[in-house]
């Protein structure tokens, strides 16, 4: 019986603190479908952390030339994910970002945002930054994207749970 993973959702934003707002959305679904969306910023959206861009190296200018409507982005994610929950590994930060996406074009998620630590047993939970880390080469070379990062926070949850079955069936 091969059971599917779950679905894992990711935002990168324009900084840290409770001024900054989201820039990109990305998604690994449970089929393996992708989604990923730069988002282009409402105009009283201008707080910018340099910090920030450094980690996930992308400027305003990306978001002016290649981002997308808010609501198109927000309409995308309801189809794409309708009816589903969906986990995040920074649940703190990656779900105010996204109210904060969806109440500034007046929209309902069609979907629900949940920590990942509601999924993890005890086992995940002790080995989860090891095998994050050992899997981080898969991702050598790539921006930090969210996407991307959705993908690697897939692959960890699907690691870290065989690694407890084979130490389960070792003890």
């Amino acid at each position: 019986m091969n059971k599917q993973p779950p679905s894992f959702i990711d935002v990168e934003a324009s900084g840290f603190g409770s001024a900054s707002y989201p820039i990109e959305v990305g998604v690994k679904r449970a089929d393996g479908a992708r989604f990923c969306r730069l988002i282009y910023p409402l105009e009283d959206w201008t707080h910018w952390d340099a910090q920030a861009e450094s980690l996930h190296g992308i400027s305003q200018q990306d978001l002016y030339e290649h981002g997308y409507p808010i609501r198109q982005v927000c309409n995308e994610l309801n189809q794409f994910l309708e009816g589903q929950t969906v986990y995040t590994d920074g649940w703190v930060v990656d779900y105010p970002w996204l109210i904060k996406l969806f109440d500034a074009v007046r929209l309902t998620m069609a979907f629900k945002v949940t920590a990942l630590d509601y999924i993890l047993n005890e086992q995940q939970m002790e080995n989860w930054h090891l095998t994050k880390e050992s899997l981080q080469h898969r991702f050598d070379g790539q921006r930090h994207r969210a996407s991307a990062d959705a993908e690697l926070i897939q692959l960890t949850f699907l690691h870290s749970q065989a690694q407890g079955r084979s130490k389960h069936i070792l003890d």
